[in-house]
C-alpha cells in the first residue's frame, strides 16, 4: 500500500498580531491528505512541507508548489504572508484577487505581493485544475516604509539588488507579463525542492531573481514613491482599525503595529485626522456600539466588550462623554423612533377597528351642513 504524503503542520504559535493575518494553507494541507492535490514544499514557521534546516537558505519561509488535476472544493482566503511572495502558474486557470484588483491568471503569468498586500487565490467556488508554483521571502518588513533586508546568499550585485528592490517597492502592481525562462525556472525549483538539494534550490532562487529583474526592466512600471511613505503605512492602518475593535489596543500597540515610534505615529494620525489615536479609536468603538444598540437586542454588557470597551463602565462612561446621554438611553431613543406615530399611514391588512379616525376636515364639515 502507497504511503500517504507527509506534509508536518508546525507547532501552535502564540496569538498573532490582529494586523498581520497570515495564510495556514490548511485548506491545501487536507486536500494532499486526502490525495485530491499533490503538495510538493519546504518551509518554516506555520506554512506546510518538510521543513527547513535552521542555517539553510534564510529568509526562505516556503518555496513549492501545488498540482490539482481536478476542480477542489476549497480555496486559499482573503490573507497576508510574511513576506514577498512570488507566484508562477504553470497550467490551468486560476482565479486571483487583491483589495485592488480580480482577475484570472493564465498559463504563464507571475505575481508578486507585497506583505501588507491582502490576496486570494480561488473563490469560495473553489479552485480550477491547476499547478501553481511559489517563493516567500521573509525581507522583514511588514509596512511600506519598512527598508528591506535581503538574505546573505542573494549573490545579485548591489545596484541591481537595489534597482530591483525600488521596482517592487513602489509599484504594488500585482499581475506581471510572461516571462519566457519561468517555465524553466520554476520547473528546476521544483526538482531541487523534490530532491531537497539546497545547492540547487540556492542558484535556481538567485536565477529566479535575475528573471524577475529582467521582466520588471523589460517593460518599466509607473513608480510611486509615496507608495514607501509611513503616512501610508499608518493610513493603511486606520483603514482596516474598524475591524479589529475587540483588539485591546494602546497608543504604542498601534505604533508598533505601523512599525513606528509613538511620536511619529501620533504625529501622522493627528495629520490625517486632527485628532489623537486613542479618541479616534474611542469615537470608532462608539459608533460601532451605537448600531449594535439601535439594531439588536444584545445586552450592553456584551456590546461594550464587543466594541473593544474593558468593562460596561468604561463603555457608559466614554459614551456619555462623547454622545451626551447614556447607552441605555440610546437604545430607548432608537426604540421610540421605530414606534409608528397614530398619524402614519397603515400597512396593508390593518383592520378598521385599528385605524384612527380622524375629524372632518373644515370644509369637509362646511360641505355637510350648509346651513349651519
Amino acid at each position: 500500500m502507497p504511503r500517504r504524503p507527509h506534509h508536518p503542520l508546525p507547532p501552535r504559535s502564540p496569538r498573532p498580531d490582529p494586523d498581520l493575518v497570515a495564510d495556514t494553507c490548511a485548506p491545501l494541507v487536507s486536500a494532499s491528505l486526502a490525495r485530491t492535490c499533490s503538495l510538493s514544499a519546504l518551509a518554516r514557521g506555520h506554512y506546510p512541507g518538510h521543513r527547513l534546516p535552521h542555517h539553510t537558505l534564510p529568509a526562505v519561509r516556503s518555496v513549492g508548489h501545488w498540482d490539482a488535476p481536478t476542480h477542489q472544493p476549497w480555496h486559499l482566503d482573503w490573507h497576508r504572508n510574511e513576506g514577498l511572495e512570488i507566484t508562477f502558474l504553470e497550467r490551468g486557470q486560476l482565479p486571483f484577487s487583491t483589495d485592488a484588483s480580480r482577475t484570472t491568471l493564465s498559463p504563464g503569468l507571475l505575481t508578486v505581493t507585497r506583505p501588507w498586500q491582502r490576496h486570494r487565490v480561488g473563490t469560495p467556488a473553489g479552485i480550477p485544475p491547476s499547478r501553481l508554483h511559489w517563493l516567500i521571502l521573509d525581507l522583514q518588513t511588514h509596512r511600506p516604509h519598512q527598508s528591506w533586508k535581503w538574505p546573505h546568499w542573494i549573490v545579485m550585485p548591489p545596484p541591481d539588488l537595489n534597482h530591483l528592490t525600488r521596482l517592487l517597492r513602489h509599484c504594488e502592481t500585482p499581475v506581471l507579463p510572461p516571462a519566457p525562462d519561468a517555465p524553466r525556472c520554476f520547473a528546476s525549483i521544483a526538482r531541487a525542492v523534490s530532491s531537497r538539494n539546497f545547492l540547487r534550490l540556492t542558484l535556481h532562487l538567485n536565477e529566479l531573481l535575475v528573471l524577475l529583474l529582467e521582466t520588471l526592466s523589460q517593460r518599466p512600471p509607473r513608480l510611486r514613491p509615496h507608495l514607501t511613505t509611513a503616512r501610508r503605512s499608518v493610513q493603511m492602518f486606520l483603514s482596516e482599525l474598524p475591524a479589529k475593535l475587540n483588539h485591546p489596543w494602546t497608543v504604542d500597540q498601534m505604533a508598533h503595529a505601523c512599525a513606528l515610534g509613538r511620536t511619529r505615529f501620533v504625529h501622522h494620525v493627528q495629520r490625517l485626522l486632527n485628532t489623537t489615536p486613542a479618541t479616534h479609536l474611542a469615537q470608532l468603538r462608539i459608533d460601532h456600539a451605537r448600531k449594535l444598540l439601535q439594531s439588536s437586542t444584545l445586552p450592553i454588557t456584551q456590546i461594550a466588550l464587543s466594541s473593544g470597551f474593558s468593562s460596561s463602565q468604561n463603555f457608559a462612561t466614554t459614551f456619555k462623554k462623547l454622545r451626551g446621554h447614556t447607552p441605555r438611553h440610546e437604545r430607548l431613543l432608537a426604540t421610540h423612533s421605530h414606534r409608528p406615530s397614530p398619524l402614519t399611514p397603515r400597512p396593508f391588512g390593518v383592520t378598521p377597528e385599528t385605524t384612527v379616525r380622524l375629524p372632518p376636515s373644515p370644509p369637509d364639515r362646511a360641505r355637510r351642513n350648509p346651513a349651519g
